[in-house]
């Protein structure tokens, strides 16, 4: 059985704040406004694999009222999320990232991008895909306020079950 979920996130830009895209800091004269570290790709990506299932989305599973999930690191949130998708006893097929900003250029950490997210979801790097696009200068994203992230995921019932057996 197949499971598709999608998911969408926003931040907001603001100054004295570190810019975390995939699980890596990139260098930039501002970051993501937010209650976590605000990784907009990794936001998304939580609720594509979240949606896909029907589990809600991630303010459901981390709400920003919470002081537990105040200044948190996103991969912590993906790996638990990976393991509500594996104890509903599904596996990733693969999933598929599209950040939409004007500035930085994300093209040369990509791949650092790629290999961070499969190794916090424990998946192969080939069932990864990240790309960045600008907005061709629409819009809040393309004004510089902000940047968006697209997500989706695709997740095929286990073949081992859940617990090993």
């Amino acid at each position: 059985m197949l499971r598709i979920g999608q998911g969408y996130d926003v931040h907001r830009l603001v100054e004295d704040r570190d810019l975390w895209i995939c699980g890596i800091k990139i260098p930039h004269t501002h970051g993501l406004l937010g209650h976590s570290d605000a990784d907009v790709a990794i936001h998304a990506l939580c609720d594509a694999l979240l949606g896909a299932l029907a589990l809600g989305d991630i303010g459901k599973h981390f709400p920003d009222s919470d002081p537990r999930y105040k200044g948190i690191d996103s991969k912590i949130l993906l790996s638990h999320v990976m393991q509500l998708i594996r104890e509903h006893g599904y596996d990733l097929v693969n999933c598929d990232i599209t950040i939409c900003a004007e500035a930085p250029k994300f093209r040369p950490y990509i791949d650092e991008m790629r290999r961070t997210l499969a190794s916090v979801m424990s998946v192969d790097i080939d069932q990864v895909s990240v790309k960045a696009t600008t907005t061709e200068k629409l819009g809040f994203t393309g004004r510089r306020e902000g940047i968006a992230a697209l997500a989706i995921s695709l997740l095929q019932k286990s073949t081992i079950l859940p617990g090993g057996q």
